[in-house]
């Protein structure tokens, strides 16, 4: 049985005090839950990594990086290793989001790079992908997706995709108030199944948990969570506020 998921991303968000209270929250507010099958995962920013996982410490809460070099180390001025992730207790990094793709001009080649490096050095990954409003109104969206998990992941071996974790983020939904319906996101899903199906096998498309990254909130999560395909959501804003990350967690269940 796949893992459900909920993942809160938060990006620029938080500093060392905000994080420390949010995850204090977060953990108050599930510990009495039943959270069988269900990981709870929060990414904050780099320099609040250490403390959060200290934080998170006897709690079912798991911390994320939100991004990490190819590269084991060197002259990278601002950069952060695999090693040093896992050196301060960090055993999963997010890779390919969205944004890193728009703002920093990460490529499918570089990603797939980034995916090798984190799993060489026994990171899980929560690699993005998705597609523009561009591709959705001209009717490209399901070759984008494609191409994206075709080339940062098609090349890994069949065991590598147990540390595998996907999210497809519609970047049309990102931030704009738009969500994909209930009904689109399941469609992308079943393709994304399909896809690593006939590429690999049935068995590992049955077994990796895909996310949907696209505005999910308490009004709208237990509608997108109830479909077949989708296993949980990778969380931008409503995970910055404890209520309404547990409302999310809540609407898994």
């Amino acid at each position: 049985m796949r893992d459900k998921i909920v993942a809160g991303n938060w990006k620029m968000n938080k500093t060392l005090p905000e994080s420390k209270a949010l995850i204090k929250d977060i953990k108050n507010a599930i510990k009495n839950e039943e959270l069988q099958n269900i990981r709870v995962i929060v990414a904050p920013t780099f320099v609040n990594l250490r403390s959060a996982v200290k934080k998170a410490k006897k709690s079912v809460v798991e911390i994320a990086a939100q991004n990490m070099h190819q590269a084991d180390s060197g002259a990278y001025t601002g950069e952060i290793s695999a090693e040093m992730l896992k050196s301060i207790g960090v055993k999963i990094v997010i890779l390919g989001h969205s944004e890193r793709r728009e703002y920093f001009g990460e490529t499918d080649s570089l990603l797939s790079k980034k995916v090798d490096q984190a799993l060489n050095s026994k990171l899980e990954v929560i690699f993005c992908f998705g597609e523009v409003l561009e591709d959705r109104k001209s009717e490209n969206h399901f070759k984008i997706v494609e191409s994206q998990l075709k080339n940062g992941l098609f090349h890994l071996r069949e065991k590598d995709w147990k540390h595998i974790i996907l999210a497809y983020e519609p970047v049309w939904a990102i931030g704009t108030g738009e969500t994909a319906s209930p009904e689109q996101a399941q469609e992308m899903h079943k393709l994304i199944r399909k896809l690593i199906a006939e590429n690999y096998n049935q068995s590992i498309a049955n077994d990796v948990s895909i996310l949907y990254g696209g505005s999910v909130k308490p009004t709208n999560a237990k509608e997108i969570f109830s479909k077949e395909d989708v296993d949980g959501g990778l969380i931008g804003g409503a995970a910055l506020k404890a209520d309404d990350f547990v409302a999310l967690i809540q609407a898994i269940k």
